[in-house]
């Protein structure tokens, strides 16, 4: 087993709920092996505090987010990622930076829980929907054998993640 630290970097558009309970989950989930982070193409500022709150539901930590551009992992300095998953349809469509390194990258999209709508227990209902599709994706990816996988079978791996319950199936959408 290798002693490698993968970074990783969850992208969306607000980055104020999938992409930060996604950097949440993989930080705890796969402590030791991965370093998560998240980031937007049009950051929200402030972290949705229903994300927080279901974070913390789950016993994740709920403390130290910030919704924060893309661009700061593209600047000299910025950590080296290794995979970029999308987890929202319009970042996925978005011209993005480009990264030094040329990480794996997948789409994995999730319903944009913020746009929930109705009373608050619905609302944080699709905050509880969406982490649990993100950690059943994040589970999957943990579980593959990086270190003995070529780049092809691994992206084909990785998209066939971003397919799983609760996907927001961009491929079916563009025709």
């Amino acid at each position: 087993m290798s002693d490698r630290l993968y970074n990783v970097l969850f992208l969306c558009t607000g980055n104020s709920a999938r992409s930060i309970l996604a950097e949440a989950i993989l930080n705890k989930e796969g402590r030791g092996r991965f370093r998560a982070f998240s980031a937007g193409s049009q950051p929200k500022g402030e972290v949705n505090p229903h994300a927080l709150k279901e974070l913390a539901v789950l016993g994740y930590p709920a403390e130290g987010y910030s919704s924060k551009s893309w661009d700061v992992f593209a600047e000299p300095g910025a950590p080296e990622m290794d995979f970029i998953f999308t987890v929202c349809d319009s970042a996925a469509g978005e011209a993005c930076p480009v990264w030094i390194g040329h990480p794996v990258t997948a789409h994995w999209g999730v319903e944009d829980p913020a746009s929930a709508v109705g009373t608050e227990a619905e609302v944080q209902r699709a905050f509880a929907r969406a982490a649990r599709f993100l950690k059943n994706r994040i589970t999957a990816f943990l579980a593959l054998p990086l270190q003995s996988i070529d780049r092809m079978a691994l992206e084909a791996k990785l998209r066939q993640i971003g397919s799983m319950e609760g996907s927001t199936n961009l491929e079916g959408k563009a025709s």
